[in-house]
């Protein structure tokens, strides 16, 4: 009898190695790859070009057919337009997602200087109101010279009462007690 081996659960397995590898890339260079195309393609340039390259091809296979290339001269520039343009819509894509992300950076970067302004903004109306609060409780310099002319009128008319009450009145002498 052949013993079958069980594999163990406490062993890791043996890892394969496949037989294709991905291939690797650098996925910032694609991006700025693709940003860079598609930044050209959003120019007058390139429609230039393109309009160009069109009425050249055009124009040479409808005026000079005996010397085109192709028998089939507008279906392969068709082809080579849907191919042009089946490459250029991802590549977009791609520059309009990484702008995305980056809008998403910077709102957020916004988010969190709003959140901290506003909570200085809070502690500065704060600050302000307690300092107007203790303002009121302290004497201003008119309220100062207000009772200080109030205090001096007063201690005028004490002391013309005093004057009043310290003369002798007909010859007699003040009375002690």
């Amino acid at each position: 009898m052949a013993e079958t081996r069980r594999p163990r659960l406490d062993v890791p397995r043996e890892s394969r190695r496949p037989l294709l590898r991905r291939p690797s890339y650098d996925s910032e260079t694609i991006g700025v790859f693709a940003e860079q195309f598609a930044r050209f393609m959003g120019t007058a340039k390139f429609l230039l070009y393109m309009t160009l390259f069109v009425l050249v091809w055009v124009l040479w296979n409808w005026l000079a057919p005996d010397q085109a290339w192709d028998p089939y001269p507008f279906i392969f520039l068709t082809l080579m337009l849907s191919l042009q343009a089946s490459y250029a819509a991802p590549l977009i894509l791609l520059a309009q997602n990484r702008q995305e992300m980056r809008d998403k950076v910077i709102a957020e970067q916004d988010r969190q200087a709003n959140a901290r302004a506003h909570a200085d903004m809070e502690f500065l109306a704060r600050e302000v109101a307690s300092l107007r609060m203790a303002v009121g409780e302290v004497a201003t310099r008119d309220f100062v010279r207000s009772e200080l002319r109030s205090l001096l009128a007063e201690l005028d008319e004490r002391a013309a009462h005093a004057d009043e009450t310290d003369q002798p009145e007909s010859g007699g002498s003040p009375a002690t007690t």
